[in-house]
């Protein structure tokens, strides 16, 4: 991970003046900023009032995950077809990065086939992203079941039954009436492939390190984060959509 702290880039340093103009009401607090010069009561403030420190590191990072976001947003929710839990023309989107052998994950199936239940307008987009060891095929043929229009049914089954082994994978596919034949063959198609490679790119761009990991409207969730949560950023969401 690169170590932000060695060099401030010009939104931090602006956000950082912005503070200390704000604090001391005076516009030394910039002179200060760009020369790399500290009043004492600059110190003194902020060693007595750490938590100033520590809102201006979320403030940057929440701005910093915004401008993540921009640069894929288009094509982060534009789903691989069929990859959907829920409304597929449901107006509060969330999408969910997953790996069927991350115990998290497990729990936020849960999570959010709760909140599916419960929101006839929620759309979910799934992000395929095995980073597990033994979990590529299952991704591989949760996307060949989203090319027949069963993903939910093989998502819902991959995770209750708890096994992507090859007999697991396979025993999931057959409850749910997949043509196993065409699965096996688009689960190796490059469509296939290049939908998981843009996973992990996506992944990779928005910083996340690990499954499960969520985005709703500009909020960037890692972790299972747990049903509420999940509920509150797609409020937040929705609110900032309808004021802007």
């Amino acid at each position: 991970m690169t170590d932000t702290t060695q060099q401030a880039s010009p939104l931090k340093q602006s956000l950082l003046t912005a503070l200390l103009a704000l604090t001391f009401g005076f516009l030394g607090a910039a002179i200060w900023s760009y020369a790399g010069l500290a009043d004492n009561r600059t110190r003194s403030y902020l060693i007595e009032n750490p938590s100033i420190l520590q809102d201006v590191a979320e403030a940057l990072a929440a701005e910093d995950a915004r401008e993540r976001l921009a640069s894929v947003r288009d094509e982060l929710y534009t789903p691989f077809p069929g990859a959907i839990m829920g409304n597929p023309e449901g107006s509060k989107v969330l999408v969910e990065f997953t790996d069927y052998n991350c115990p998290y994950c497990a729990a936020s199936f849960r999570d959010v086939a709760q909140l599916v239940a419960a929101d006839p307008e929620l759309k979910v987009i799934m992000r395929e992203w095995p980073i597990f060891e033994g979990s590529e095929m299952a991704a591989r043929m949760a996307l060949a079941a989203a090319k027949q229009g069963r993903y939910q049914e093989f998502h819902a089954a991959l995770f209750e039954r708890g096994d992507t082994s090859e007999a697991g994978i396979t025993a999931a596919a057959e409850a749910i009436g997949l043509d196993l034949d065409r699965a096996r063959q688009d689960a190796m198609s490059d469509e296939v492939s290049v939908e998981l490679v843009r996973n992990l790119t996506f992944a990779q761009s928005l910083g996340f390190s690990g499954t499960p990991a969520f985005v709703t409207g500009d909020i960037l969730m890692p972790g299972a984060v747990g049903a509420e949560r999940l509920k509150e950023a797609l409020a937040e969401a929705e609110a900032s959509t309808s004021a802007s």
